[in-house]
């Protein structure tokens, strides 16, 4: 799941910091997220897949 937030950020050539203005988090949090170190929220589940055009379960590797 942290690998694809990743992937699909950076196809959208956004910074972390870009993504977390969008979302109303700070940049740290965001590179959490990514890292794997931070379990994503699912309203930020949910921001994410609107944002990207994704369902959640792409972002969470259920489907492709």
């Amino acid at each position: 799941m942290y690998k694809r937030i990743r992937d699909l950020r950076e196809d959208k050539d956004l910074s972390q910091r870009e993504i977390a203005k969008i979302l109303n988090i700070s940049q740290s949090t965001y590179s959490r997220y990514e890292s794997g170190f931070l379990d994503i929220p699912s309203e930020i589940l949910i921001s994410l897949a609107k944002f990207y055009g994704v369902s959640t379960d792409y972002i969470l590797e259920l489907s492709d």
